[in-house]
């Protein structure tokens, strides 16, 4: 007989008639059924009921033994794609960002929207946030290969697979680190969104806005933004604005020289305007002077928001303006295009925003809260950030203003405006006095040259 681990031809005989059923080889495996058909064939004096109810037995296992042998083994998928193994001598972060660096240095900056120094600078701040430590599986992913990805996107708003292809990171990988590099950016960059704490820097503020803009005491010029988004899965009636698409709300006030000094965002698009700024925190914050101004102190907006003693508006262009209401709205929406221009730099640098964001919804509020941060820091540090023509200008030798280039791009962006007729004209007597108060002080001892020519 041979041994157990070899294969065995094994014939088993009816209790009533002595024919061989034939049966499959089996391997040294099936030990427990190759031994059940040697206790039938050796004990030749059991009972033929005993005998029947062994071949039985041995028949179920001989069942399970066919069922186990038909199931086909699957082929194990690779572990990874073969051209993603090759990101470290083929993918762009390799090859060509470094060969950009040495030989064409204005395309690594139109690439990642800064300069290398800068580059290195953002790298070793979120570095601590964003490195993970290697795995017995696999390597972790460099934090450079991540803020380059994450920087890229922001600054074209490719899709996944683009930038999967164009660095060979897998796109489910890279929508795992997204998140976590995005708040990594946020967090390394606070300082330079930071609102104000103390009279003296809001007093700052308003020194920038009276010598840039001729705006005595103004602290800031406020305006929201509708961010356009893809169809969220759940709860989608939410985020259904009055343009009848999809937004989350970016509430933000901007000082005199492009910077946001605070942003609110989140707020689902359903809400009406009036509702987005009275819900916010920025209002809250106004209202309750969280923010410690100065005395006296101004912010100034558009016809969306509501006349406070310390919410300048326009006077209603409803009936027929004096000169000196003219004048005050001239002089008002000189002030607070600035925020308008903010927001224009904001899309065309960072071109996320060009087309509805399709990542989720707490993604989306990242990428809002990371490319504002991105957007103070290189305003603040970058030797050139603002191209020319970018913003708004004024000759105030002939009374014309050449809008920026940004506007001309209007068309396909993915922020939209948030509605200019709903703010509500019930306000304070207070409130009214303190803006005839500007009127006429714009009109008087704070008139500029050139201010007649602009309102005809």
């Amino acid at each position: 007989m041979p041994g157990l681990h070899g294969s065995i031809a094994v014939e088993r005989r009816s209790p009533h008639d002595n024919a061989s059923i034939p049966i499959e080889t089996i391997n040294g495996l099936h030990v427990q059924l190759f031994l059940g058909y040697i206790l039938v064939e050796s004990v030749h004096k059991m009972s033929s009921t005993v005998r029947v109810g062994l071949l039985l037995i041995c028949d179920l296992l001989r069942e399970e033994l066919l069922k186990f042998k038909s199931k086909k083994t699957k082929k194990r998928r690779l572990w990874t794609r073969k051209w993603i193994l090759r990101r470290n001598t083929l993918g762009a972060s390799t090859n060509l960002l470094k060969e950009l660096s040495v030989e064409d240095p204005k395309s690594f900056y139109n690439h990642l929207k800064m300069n290398e120094d800068m580059f290195l600078y953002l790298l070793k701040k979120v570095f601590p946030y964003i490195q993970k430590e290697n795995t017995n599986m696999r390597e972790a992913l460099p934090a450079r290969l991540k803020l380059e990805i994450v920087l890229r996107f922001l600054a074209t708003g490719d899709s996944f697979a683009s930038l999967s292809a164009l660095y060979r990171v897998p796109k489910c990988t890279i929508s795992c680190f997204l998140l976590d590099v995005l708040e990594a950016i946020y967090k390394a960059l606070e300082n330079f969104i930071k609102v104000p704490s103390t009279e003296n820097e809001w007093k700052k503020i308003q020194n920038d806005f009276n010598i840039r803009w001729n705006f005595l005491l103004c602290c800031g010029a406020i305006d929201g933004k509708h961010v356009l988004i893809r169809n969220p899965p759940n709860g989608v009636s939410n985020y259904f604005n009055y343009k009848g698409t999809y937004s989350v709300v970016l509430l933000a006030a901007v000082d005199a020289n492009y910077c946001f000094i605070y942003i609110d965002v989140g707020a689902n698009g359903c809400m009406n305007d009036a509702s987005i700024f009275n819900n916010s925190s920025l209002n809250e914050a106004i209202s309750t002077n969280q923010l410690h101004l100065p005395k006296n102190a101004v912010f100034v907006a558009d016809d969306a928001f509501p006349l406070r003693t310390n919410i300048l508006k326009p006077y209603s262009r409803i009936g027929r303006l004096s000169h000196k209401q003219k004048i005050f709205n001239y002089r008002l929406s000189r002030a607070r295009r600035i925020v308008e221009n903010a927001f224009g730099i904001l899309v065309s640098k960072f071109r996320i925003f060009e087309k509805p964001i399709s990542t989720s919804l707490d993604k989306t509020d990242s990428i809002i809260r990371a490319t504002c941060a991105l957007h103070n820091w290189l305003r603040t540090t970058a030797t050139k950030y603002i191209n020319i023509g970018m913003v708004d200008t004024e000759n105030l030798e002939d009374g014309s203003i050449t809008s920026g280039s940004w506007r001309a791009n209007q068309g396909n962006q993915g922020m939209i405006d948030i509605s200019r007729n709903i703010g509500s004209n019930n306000h304070s007597k207070e409130a009214a006095e303190i803006r005839d108060k500007y009127a006429e002080y714009f009109v008087g001892f704070g008139a500029v040259p050139w201010q007649n020519q602009m309102i005809y």
